[in-house]
């Protein structure tokens, strides 16, 4: 098989993406990657969904794609996010019980609503 259809038969071309285990990260590093509103915003979406059923490019954040592929790499080395590619897709879902043994209590303070002032 060439061109697209092998392409697509095999999976995607991009390289799967690396992963830290949250017993890795330093507290500073946890705190600096939930110090960003949307990357706030993508963990609380993520919070709300079921497990590797939101693709990157579902998510409504008012930055660009390149903008939101280096917070996801941010969200990756703090041990938050993991994902997979499924063909053309790359879907996510939050590490809430690895993060939580880590960290215990941190998302809950950044999931939870922050009354209106």
């Amino acid at each position: 098989m060439d061109g697209e259809a092998g392409v697509a038969e095999r999976g995607s071309h991009r390289a799967a993406p690396e992963h830290t285990h949250p017993d890795e990260v330093p507290v500073p590093a946890a705190l600096a990657a939930l110090a960003d509103p949307v990357r706030i915003q993508l963990v609380r979406e993520l919070a709300g969904s079921a497990e590797w059923s939101r693709s990157c490019g579902g998510f409504d954040v008012p930055v660009g794609k390149a903008a939101l592929s280096h917070h996801f790499a941010v969200l990756r080395g703090a041990g938050l996010v993991e994902q997979r590619d499924e063909g053309p897709r790359r879907v996510n879902r939050l590490r809430r019980a690895e993060f939580d043994a880590r960290f215990p209590g941190l998302l809950a303070l950044v999931l939870r609503e922050e009354p209106d002032r």
